[in-house]
């Protein structure tokens, strides 16, 4: 079980697998709750933080306050606002998203219900520009909050992996900006230089069968290069639909590089024809164990269900050392004084 000291204790709501969890409890706050629909995540986040984690609807948690948290975090379903999710939605989905777009108001209601010392929101780029974000940010400040949002790129906190994610970080009674950059930059080497290039079957470094066509198509992409790589090298290995097609995405069947930032691990990692995911080197997609370093969940982090459940888990998470970096950036930024009076109504509330 993963614990430091508790500086804060924290609730972290639609918590997923834990990313966000891993970073505020490696700077040294403590998890008291958490929700999460997903069995499997749920599992997850239950061996590494411990069995407070409610696995079912956030609809049926009705008191947040029971658990004693000054800090919340979580990143409530995003799929109604990414780019993707507007995809999927306009193929049929469109009921579905509109109450995933809406499961912000129990975050919400969490918030009202404790009134912690602080919070943070974690969601793709597009919320902070919907309707949502505005009543929320609105609600907030109504209670007393000073609110900073805005996008964090991952490769600026140490994290080996370009990623994108909209914040939206609240400090009660006093001002607050969202945290600078660090001047640590990490590559693939760094993560997983020191990985067999032949997978062990052990600790998530699991190996795939690839087709031998396949690996005679892994073969055409060099370090950087793409499918274009393979059209124009092998076109009779190329599939027919590729050539029909001969502009498009550049991270389609992409190999990484071993001295840069790999780009955004996505739930499909495992799949070369869904982005750049090869490894810089040997002709195979990225193990679920890489994938994971390049999200900075480090190999004692134990993962709970089917490989397909755990590269979403792994894949949806927030890279665990950006959480870290927020979570020191927020206990910085916390008023002594709102600290102390919060600590005394929780006490008084807990003797009655």
């Amino acid at each position: 079980m993963i614990s430091k000291s508790n500086k804060y204790n924290f609730i972290d709501l639609f918590s997923g697998a834990g990313g966000l969890s891993l970073g505020f409890t490696l700077a040294g706050f403590k998890s008291v709750f958490a929700v999460e629909n997903d069995p499997a995540a749920a599992k997850t986040y239950e061996l590494n933080f411990g069995p407070h984690v409610f696995c079912g609807d956030i609809k049926d948690v009705d008191d947040f306050t029971r658990y004693n948290a000054q800090i919340i975090i979580g990143g409530p379903p995003c799929q109604g606002f990414s780019p993707l999710g507007k995809m999927s939605a306009r193929k049929g989905r469109i009921e579905e998203h509109k109450e995933l777009n809406q499961l912000w108001k129990h975050y919400l209601r969490a918030v009202r219900q404790i009134q912690p010392l602080a919070f943070v929101v974690e969601n793709v780029p597009e919320f902070l520009s919907s309707e949502g974000f505005s009543t929320f940010k609105k609600s907030v400040e109504q209670l007393g909050y000073k609110v900073a949002s805005g996008v964090l790129k991952a490769e600026d906190f140490g994290v080996p992996q370009k990623r994108r994610r909209g914040f939206i970080l609240g400090v009660l009674g006093t001002e607050i900006f969202l945290p600078l950059p660090t001047a640590e930059r990490r590559t693939v080497r760094d993560a997983i230089g020191d990985l067999p290039l032949n997978p062990t079957e052990k600790n998530l470094h699991w190996s795939r069968n690839p087709r031998p066509l396949s690996i005679e198509r892994y073969k055409c992409i060099p370090p950087g290069g793409n499918r274009f790589d393979l059209m124009r090298k092998r076109p009779d290995l190329s599939p027919k639909c590729w050539l029909r097609k001969p502009t498009g995405s550049t991270d389609v069947f992409g190999r990484l590089e071993w001295d840069k930032p790999s780009l955004t691990i996505r739930t499909e990692f495992y799949k070369p024809e869904k982005g750049r995911y090869l490894h810089p080197e040997a002709h195979r997609p990225i193990t679920h164990r890489e994938a994971a370093r390049l999200q900075t969940f480090p190999d004692y982090f134990r993962f709970f269900g089917s490989k397909i459940q755990i590269a979403q888990q792994i894949g949806n998470a927030v890279p665990p050392l950006l959480a870290k970096c927020i979570a020191k950036h927020i206990e910085k930024t916390i008023d002594p004084a709102e600290a102390h009076k919060l600590q005394e109504l929780q006490l008084a509330v807990s003797i009655i």
